[in-house]
């Protein structure tokens, strides 16, 4: 049931203009061609070409998981180490305040600052690792 719930959305979430907004981006941003096999760059020009509007779940499906594989291609690499080290250590370090008694840590998870702060750390932390002074 709730694999047909999703497959539901993911149909009203896809639509022509998407794909067109999504596809020029990644053309603009040079991930077009390194991200995507030409497979996926004609099922995506295909759909764009054929359809206004997706029907087939499985097309749904599939244009959906290329849209995200190319959004995560476009992602800068600063928000990346935000998403992967930041939001983690923000996660940890609020687990064991909260043990520690600190009430107001439970907030820290929710701090974009905190993510941001902790993943510049971590970048800076790796860079001057290897420094003499």
């Amino acid at each position: 049931m709730l694999g047909a719930l999703a497959n539901h959305s993911a149909l009203r979430i896809i639509g022509k203009g998407q794909l067109i907004k999504s596809k020029m981006r990644a053309i603009r941003s040079g991930v077009w061609f390194k991200a995507l096999q030409r497979i996926d760059r004609v099922l995506i020009d295909l759909t764009i070409k054929v359809t206004d509007t997706i029907r087939s779940a499985k097309l749904a499906n599939s244009i959906l998981m290329l849209t995200n594989k190319l959004e995560s291609a476009m992602e800068s690499r600063f928000s990346r180490a935000i998403r992967e080290v930041g939001l983690p250590l923000a996660q940890k370090l609020s687990s064991i305040a909260k043990k520690l008694g600190n009430t107001s840590a439970k907030d820290w998870i929710h701090d974009s600052d905190f993510a941001v702060y902790l993943a510049v750390m971590q970048i800076n932390n790796k860079y001057f690792q290897g420094l003499v002074i």
